[in-house]
């Protein structure tokens, strides 16, 4: 699968980077760093192009098209936190780019408004092209949509975790990651936990999510009536509270 990205912002620093899986990645235990994503696979094999866009773009943008670089042929784009009025002429460069499916992540309620990711879908589908919004990205799931789905499989998308626990229940022994956040936050969670009690496996998660940080947006989101943060907050306890225990 050939993926291009396009992105404004650190957020899409950090999907580009867990993707890649570059040894400086993860600072997760510092001085103790065992290198265990060492064994981890790269997929940077699969990530054709990255282009970071300007965040110090004008409130309008007359000619959207302008901005774009020169992009090849693709399967997959993933766009992450760039221009409204950027985003709103995707449509147009993935019929340029015979592009198969678009994901648009939403982790600040402006990056997708409502009205604009209706727009923006419809002229996707108009053209065949498969499309998610997943608010926050961590929330993507098998959603039926081949290319979508094989981003899945590959192992991003909503957290999955295996974990064992100790013969008397009271600590987190091995916590084994399935399906990684796209931003990388499953794997640094994990590794918090390892070792911790289960008792308190609640700010564990807590502390560990706020501090890789998860930089979702703490503003009011209206359709879900929480912060994204919150809800992404939910997702990865939800995934410990599923594991194997």
């Amino acid at each position: 699968m050939r993926i291009c990205i396009l992105y404004s912002g650190e957020f899409g620093k950090k999907v580009v980077g867990n993707l890649i899986n570059p040894g400086s990645f993860c600072i997760a235990c510092g001085d103790l760093c065992d290198k265990c994503r060492n064994d981890r696979r790269s997929f940077a094999d699969m990530v054709y192009e990255i282009h970071e866009l300007p965040t110090d773009l004008p409130e309008f943008i007359e000619d959207p098209s302008d901005m774009f670089p020169e992009m090849k042929q693709c399967d997959l784009i993933i766009v992450l936190g760039i221009h409204p009025d950027l985003l709103a002429d995707i449509p147009v460069l993935a019929g340029s780019i015979n592009a198969r499916a678009v994901i648009v992540p939403v982790e600040e309620p402006g990056w997708a408004p409502p009205g604009l990711q209706k727009q923006i879908q419809e002229k996707l589908e108009s053209i065949s092209v498969e499309c998610e919004f997943p608010k926050p990205f961590c929330s993507l799931t098998l959603t039926g949509k081949p290319v979508i789905d094989k981003f899945v499989k590959l192992g991003f998308g909503k957290p999955e975790l295996r974990i064992r626990l100790s013969e008397d229940g009271s600590l987190f022994t091995r916590v084994e990651v399935i399906r990684d956040a796209p931003c990388g936050s499953t794997w640094f969670v994990a590794r918090k936990l390892k070792w911790s009690d289960t008792a308190d496996y609640k700010e564990t998660v807590s502390n560990a999510h706020h501090s890789y940080p998860c930089t979702a947006s703490m503003d009011r989101d209206v359709q879900l009536e929480d912060t994204i943060l919150h809800k992404a907050g939910y997702i990865i306890r939800e995934a410990v509270e599923k594991g194997s225990w």
